[in-house]
């Protein structure tokens, strides 16, 4: 039987048709190096070979009634390309924002739950005569590192790469309802011996973790991020915008300054952010916050669910004008957030999480919406920048080279931008998503990117 982790499944509970937690991957390729040439026929084709050699994209949601804890994976026998596959046309003139804003409307709305919780839309008429895919896929299936995995499954290195073999096992059937019952009966059970066996170490890790925080020793402290018009309730409505940087000016400025690049990706972040808000005539005075995923992967002592990410609060320097200033606060003050950060075992997120219930977090949740409590208490933080590691090579997805890889993170009540990053091929790919009525706009904050880079440079000399 192959349970979701607690924190998978959390993804469910927290979900709402205005907080929907997919994750999105916007890719632009080059049709004209597909041998043959492009057609949706060729490239649906080449996709069904892989879907049929990759479980994750075949397994469903199984959650009966008499499931007493969290929902299952199971195999869909009658799984069908057609209900996950889409071939649309974009807008004339075709141009940038035609797509993005295509991309906002596909971005908000919810998966079905009844099938296989992934979508792959196919967008052709694009002015440049290039083709775009949006692939769209549950949180509760994928994390950030798992999500660019399965699209290095679905490439190649070559246009005319054979399937990959993936030695991954199948989906379990449909348990019966007497083992699911009697395993989720158990879960239940031993959920007290759990608790008792956790709450040492979180005991013990609070007074020393606050501690921290107060003496200005590690990250920001929740509830203390400046209030934005970015920090509200949100809905089903979209914002998409998107950017492309040179790997080799990250680099330089890194080497420059003797930084990381997680170190000058937020320097950019902050300084687009900077400039955004300023033209808004909202610049606070004090920091933004961030909160920043962290994929454990390589920590985690856990071989069971598809998330395995914890998170940190980083302080973006949005008040500094000087942007080698932004450069030199962050490479410090992320020292300390990660020194903070790695006080907190691996595991702990994942455990806790396995006692979420889905009935209390969607109520919370629905209630938290309704009530508009994000725009009532002080800011959480203002929102979510992820850097996700990518191939560096160039790939082929499908046949076609794939000329842009923007992911696109989900957005909560309270904080509505996400901004997140991916390196592919030489280039840093930035892809930004926005609650609609909080900012319509994201073309001014993904063209101030580009800018602030310059302005790193510049200071790099």
């Amino acid at each position: 039987m192959q349970r979701l982790s607690g924190l998978d499944a959390s993804f469910l509970y927290l979900e709402t048709p205005s907080q929907v937690l997919h994750v999105c991957g916007l890719l632009t390729l080059d049709g004209s190096t597909v041998p043959g040439g492009y057609s949706f026929a060729k490239l649906k084709a080449r996709l069904e070979e892989r879907v049929a050699l990759i479980p994750a994209f075949r397994r469903k949601l199984h959650n009966p009634l008499w499931n007493l804890s969290h929902p299952v994976w199971i195999e869909d026998d009658d799984f069908d390309l057609d209900h996950h596959v889409h071939r649309i046309g974009v807008p004339a003139p075709g141009d940038r924002a035609e797509l993005a804003e295509l991309c906002a409307h596909i971005a908000g709305q919810q998966l079905d739950r009844a099938q296989p919780l992934w979508q792959l839309h196919v967008i052709e008429g694009l002015a440049d005569g290039q083709i775009a895919v949006l692939l769209k896929m549950h949180h509760a299936s994928v994390d950030g590192v798992s999500g660019a995995s399965l699209i290095t499954h679905l490439a190649g290195l070559e246009p005319d790469a054979p399937a990959p073999a993936i030695e991954q096992p199948r989906n379990p059937a449909a348990p019966s309802p007497l083992d699911l019952l009697r395993e989720g009966a158990g879960n239940v059970v031993r959920r007290p011996a759990e608790v008792v066996r956790l709450l040492p170490d979180l005991l013990e890790l609070v007074p020393r973790w606050l501690g921290k925080a107060l003496r200005g020793k590690g990250m920001p402290i929740p509830f203390t991020a400046p209030r934005t018009s970015l920090n509200g309730t949100i809905t089903g409505h979209r914002s998409v915008a998107f950017a492309q940087l040179d790997l080799d000016d990250v680099k330089n400025v890194k080497n420059a300054f003797g930084v990381t690049v997680n170190d000058v990706v937020l320097a950019l972040v902050a300084g687009a952010l900077r400039e955004f808000l300023e033209a808004r005539g909202e610049l606070p005075d004090d920091p933004l916050v961030a909160t920043v995923p962290v994929s454990v992967h390589d920590r985690t002592e856990r071989d069971h669910g598809s998330n395995k990410v914890s998170a940190f609060f980083a302080s973006l320097p949005t008040h500094l004008p000087d942007p080698a200033a932004r450069v030199f606060f962050l490479a410090e003050a992320n020292r300390l957030s990660k020194d903070h950060h790695y006080d907190i075992d691996a595991d702990m997120l994942q455990d806790w999480a396995q006692f979420s219930a889905a009935t209390a977090f969607g109520l919370a949740v629905r209630a938290y919406s309704a009530l508009r409590l994000a725009e009532k208490h002080p800011v959480v933080h203002n929102l979510v920048v992820s850097n996700v590691p990518g191939p560096p090579m160039p790939l082929y997805f499908l046949g076609a080279r794939i000329t842009g890889l923007y992911p696109l993170g989900p957005v909560f009540h309270g904080a509505g931008l996400n901004v997140t990053v991916l390196s592919n091929a030489g280039k840093v790919h930035v892809g930004l998503l926005g609650a609609r009525e909080l900012v319509k706009d994201l073309w001014p904050l993904a063209d101030a990117l580009p800018e602030a880079l310059d302005q790193l440079l510049k200071a790099a000399g």
